[in-house]
């Protein structure tokens, strides 16, 4: 598998990006946050996305204008953003950094968006913050989108719903990416364009039976994603998914309740700063005293020890960022497509 640098692949996201009407600063964002997407191994939410997001930008689905973003609400703690669907990775590293302002004071942030376009890998965000001693949170779901059916049920009424979590630690930080669900769309939509079947049956087919392939999503009647903790103990995804929903599109005040279109997230936003509260020197002791006591616990397997969330994606993005990222076959067929059709066709790795 070819290997690419990652400044290289940034430095070709923004050129694109711009060419397709985005200002320098959100392009070169949205280009750094898909690359680190790529970085930490998540491929399906990496340099993948980027042919989505400039159709949608020449459609006029996609906004690269960064004057667009509205602040509605502002407290010395708390906003709400109106993103009009400017890209999403922008929206949110704009959130991120209104919220880390705040917490320096207040010790905390918080950030409520709405209309945004779609926002990449939530891990990608996590790092610089975590880095900082500081706890970043962010939850996100897609309010013109449903794939996951209520636990019982059998109809699609809400997202994956994930929610990312940066954890600071001396010896071991803590990067959690996780969804509502037992798999996410980009899963079930990847696995079928392979013709393969799923790693386990994580569909509920319209006729209310477990499946592990993915065309049982697309039947009719059609299929849903089911929540994490499947039929056994669905109940607690389903649970959680109903959180995520009330903190993104309840908060902002705008969801599905409004029948949006296209591709978009509802989003909340959060940094806490533990200086403002226990104290960082505190904190990282107990963090760390955690994590010796996760790694140090006897495996169930011995070929398989204890991982902690983000140890393998951050041991992934050293050997990445000194030896170059192995994008998957589909990814460099959708960087070829995108760049051929623009002022870099056969200036780059990509043709």
């Amino acid at each position: 598998m070819t290997r690419y640098d990652a400044a290289d692949l940034r430095t070709t996201l923004a050129t694109l990006f711009t060419e397709n009407g985005a200002s320098p600063e959100v392009a070169e964002t949205t280009a750094r946050i898909l690359v680190e997407g790529d970085l930490l191994g998540h491929h399906t939410h990496g340099v993948k996305l980027a042919n989505g997001y400039l159709k949608d930008l020449k459609a006029g689905h996609a906004s690269g204008d960064h004057s667009r973003l509205e602040i509605q609400e502002n407290s010395p703690v708390a906003a709400l953003f109106d993103g009009h669907y400017l890209l999403g990775p922008y929206l949110v590293q704009r959130a991120l950094d209104h919220c880390r302002d705040a917490a320096a004071t207040f010790g905390i942030g918080m950030v409520s968006l709405k209309r945004s376009h779609h926002i990449a890998c939530l891990a990608a965000y996590l790092q610089p913050l975590v880095e900082a001693n500081l706890v970043p949170l962010i939850l996100t779901s897609d309010p013109a989108v449903a794939s996951v059916a209520p636990f019982g049920g059998l109809d699609r009424v809400y997202t994956p719903n994930p929610l990312a979590i940066g954890i600071p630690g001396r010896e071991q930080p803590l990067l959690i990416d996780v969804s509502m669900s037992t798999i996410t769309n980009g899963t079930v939509a990847k696995t079928r364009a392979a013709g393969d079947r799923l790693d386990h049956p994580a569909i509920l087919t319209g006729h209310g039976e477990i499946s592990d392939d993915p065309e049982d999503y697309f039947a009719s009647p059609e299929g849903s994603i089911l929540p994490l903790g499947e039929l056994a103990f669905g109940h607690k995804g389903f649970a959680l998914g109903l959180m995520v929903e009330a903190l993104t599109s309840a908060l902002s005040g705008y969801g599905r309740k409004d029948a949006p279109e296209g591709w978009g997230a509802s989003v909340m936003v959060m940094v806490i700063d533990p200086a403002r509260f226990g104290g960082v020197e505190p904190f990282l002791d107990e963090t760390d005293h955690l994590a010796r006591r996760c790694l140090g616990s006897r495996p169930r397997d011995p070929d398989r020890p204890v991982r902690l969330p983000g140890q393998s994606g951050l041991a992934r993005r050293r050997d990445y960022l000194d030896n170059g990222i192995p994008l998957p076959s589909d990814v460099v067929e959708a960087m070829r497509e995108a760049v051929a059709d623009s002022s870099l066709s056969g200036s780059t790795a990509f043709g």
